[in-house]
């Protein structure tokens, strides 16, 4: 690849990206970039040649890279881009604090983002995805955003700016997202942490928590998250068409749809990425002969098929 600019933080060359998904499976990136701060960010960005791809990558939480890996510079962010502070209703996060963190510290603080305490990943995939749940979603309470554009310049997005809709945000190519700030309503820190407990009881519950997993693989065909409610309706859920189907626990390699939850995609030990991929490609298909619907993925699949020479 073109020769990369001088940086303050890590540069890694054809850096293996399996063991940073959840889904442990994937290729290498053929170079792999922590910025020190924002000013590495931006200054990286404005330095490196347009004809660089250019990925940005949260935890993993969401994502299959595929087995030939990605050929792209893929900006990881960490500390120095995770912190949270909390002035009054605005709780403000950066792109790489966990959802789950920024729930707690808010609801420390007497502050209502407890919708995010279940949802895997960090803040800047959240924004990503409009990432939501129980009826609540990151454009419901996003006041504004910052990201670095491709050519390095810092740039402010309001909710307009990323049009969000159901799981998604409209971004431009390269651009990284680098911090959010949301108006989060009042609420009793007691009240909010025993709620939060009792949401994390139920996914437990319901999700296989345990195993290798990415998170819902496919979209509500409905085009809205579970509400939580007694009487949510399933009837146009991804489990429940894929349930319908009789595919749950379906297997390809070392894939399974799981058993405890049928939208659940996950890595029993070996599997590959084309396993992965495969398994979910041959899930839409049969929901589609036996319902007619066609499941939209709600994982992010990136990079190159087959296995690097």
């Amino acid at each position: 690849m073109t020769q990369m600019p001088d940086v303050r933080g890590r540069l890694t060359p054809n850096r293996a990206l399996s063991d940073l998904t959840w889904l442990r499976v994937g290729g290498p990136a053929d170079w792999f970039f922590q910025p020190a701060d924002l000013d590495d960010l931006r200054q990286f960005l404005a330095a490196l040649p347009d004809e660089a791809a250019v990925f940005p990558m949260g935890v993993g939480s969401n994502l299959i890279v595929r087995d030939g890996g990605l050929r792209a510079v893929v900006i990881r962010l960490g500390r120095g881009f995770n912190g949270t502070e909390i002035d009054d209703a605005r709780v403000t996060a950066g792109a790489a604090a966990l959802d789950a963190h920024v729930a707690r510290k808010a609801a420390d603080a007497g502050r209502d983002l407890t919708f995010l305490r279940t949802i895997p990943g960090s803040i800047g995939g959240a924004l990503r995805m409009n990432a939501g749940c129980y009826g609540s979603y990151i454009a419901d309470v996003l006041v504004e955003a910052q990201a670095v554009t491709r050519s390095g310049e810092v740039t402010t997005l309001t909710p307009e700016d990323l049009d969000f809709a159901y799981r998604h945000s409209a971004l431009p190519d390269g651009w990284v997202l680098t911090a959010a700030t949301f108006d989060a309503p009042a609420g009793d820190p007691g009240a909010l942490h025993a709620r939060m407990d009792e949401q994390l009881a139920k996914r437990d519950a319901t999700q296989p928590t345990k195993d290798r997993s990415a998170g819902s693989t496919f979209r509500n065909p409905a085009g809205f998250s579970s509400t939580g409610r007694t009487d949510d309706v399933h009837d146009l859920k991804a489990w429940k068409v894929i349930d319908d189907a009789g595919l749950r626990g379906a297997r390809q390699g070392g894939a399974q749809m799981s058993e405890k939850h049928p939208n659940f995609l996950i890595n029993t030990g070996d599997a590959t990425a084309a396993d992965l991929e495969g398994l979910g490609e041959a899930v839409r298909k049969k929901v589609y002969a036996q319902s007619g619907i066609t499941l939209e993925w709600e994982i992010m699949r990136v990079g190159e098929a087959g296995p690097v020479d």
